[in-house]
């Protein structure tokens, strides 16, 4: 798993970051994603932020990409809606 938070000043290009990461993971907070890891994936997010993004980038601007290996994974402590996110459903029809 990632973790990739940014702060990005420019809203055309933080917008488009935000909607880049959401097609690999989800938003746990405003600037904050939580993405499935794969070493593909990690090498597809690294390419894009350089070839794309870091061009545009100012000298304010940041993104951190934070992995968070399996043994790690299973102590996160979660609170709030966050908590069912990792709860299995089974639907009966």
């Amino acid at each position: 798993m990632l973790l990739v938070s940014y702060d990005i000043s420019n809203d055309k290009v933080r917008t488009g970051f935000s909607k880049y990461l959401k097609k690999y993971g989800r938003r746990l907070q405003y600037s904050v994603y939580e993405i499935r890891n794969s070493q593909r994936v990690l090498k597809n997010i690294l390419e894009e932020i350089k070839l794309r993004y870091k061009p545009k980038f100012t000298k304010t601007d940041s993104v951190v990409i934070i992995p968070i290996c399996e043994t790690c994974k299973k102590r996160i402590i979660r609170f709030g809606h966050l908590v069912n996110e990792e709860k299995e459903v089974i639907f009966f029809e």
